[in-house]
């Protein structure tokens, strides 16, 4: 109402910025999207962006989101426009929005294409790297016309925590992302970058596509240090525990079978940073483990 007020009298207030001119950006899948002016009212097409759009300051301009976009509360009110696989071009043309937000690997080029052909622009994200959030974040704030601190604060935490650990003697990770079928990720996605940021290595790093599915063989070869898993909610899953019944894998010889809430690890969002320091941690307890004099020396620095 302030802005909107000054806007009428012409007035400037300090921290208040009307923004009127045309922006002109490139999306992650290297198209230019051009708004007129910066939007008033945006649709995302994930969690992960509705989370995004709110930790810049511009949840007010958020008129539409997907099924489990839950965060921060006020994501919960937003209307809905279906899930981010199955999302109904109509209901989003019924919100009036002057920008989608899309997440290229999770919504694909082809299920957004009819938006696209209503004339709506899209803007299509993919970060692969921890960078890859704040600059996202900064994006999306030119593009709603909003100023944001979040990402310098998000940059910040993330170059700490890389000071801490990036250098501690590596440690081997398998990150389960489901049991049946059972699989994990990539060295191409943002997941891998955190257990790198944490002096980890991910094993199956050069897996072909994004979220392969593995075999239990595969594991048992690998023999990953720490086994790392999420699920579906808060809960520790119960299937993480089933590798107990190979006891010569190191990670189960030695107590390594770690979990951490799916919302803090998976989500392209600042809310990773926490994700990352629960996991930097475990690795941390890990190397005290299998490497005791080193880790030694490393709490002895801190």
């Amino acid at each position: 109402m302030l802005a909107s007020l000054c806007l009428s009298l012409g007035l400037w207030l300090p921290g208040v910025r009307v923004h009127a001119a045309e922006v002109v950006l490139q999306d992650d899948m290297q198209r230019t999207v051009r708004l007129p002016q910066p939007a008033k009212r945006v649709v995302v097409l994930a969690p992960h962006l509705a989370e995004m759009v709110f930790a810049i300051g511009a949840g007010d301009k958020l008129v539409g989101a997907v099924s489990y976009s839950d965060y921060p509360q006020a994501a919960q009110q937003v209307p809905r426009v279906g899930t981010y696989k199955n999302f109904s071009a109509e209901a989003i043309l019924r919100l009036r929005p002057d920008l989608v937000l899309a997440w290229q690997s999770g919504n694909g080029l082809q299920r957004v294409e009819p938006i696209i052909q209503l004339g709506i622009p899209v803007y299509f994200t993919e970060p692969r790297t921890l960078e890859d959030i704040a600059l996202n974040m900064q994006r999306i704030a030119e593009l709603t016309g909003v100023e944001e601190n979040a990402s310098q604060q998000f940059l910040q935490t993330l170059n700490q925590l890389r000071a801490n650990y990036a250098s501690q003697p590596p440690l081997s990770v398998f990150y389960q992302v489901w049991n049946q079928p059972l699989q994990t990720l990539n060295g191409e996605h943002l997941l891998s970058d955190v257990i790198t940021l944490c002096g980890g290595n991910n094993v199956f790093g050069d897996a072909n596509v994004l979220a392969p599915q593995v075999s239990v063989e595969s594991v048992l070869r690998l023999d990953p240090q720490v086994i790392v898993a999420s699920g579906m909610g808060e809960a520790r899953p119960e299937w993480l525990d089933e590798w107990r019944r190979w006891p010569s894998l190191q990670a189960v010889r030695n107590e390594q079978l770690k979990f951490i809430p799916p919302d803090i690890i998976q989500r392209h969002t600042p809310r990773v940073l926490q994700g990352a320091a629960q996991l930097c941690e475990h690795l941390q307890t890990a190397r005290g483990i299998y490497y005791p004099a080193a880790n030694a020396t490393a709490t002895a620095d801190k």
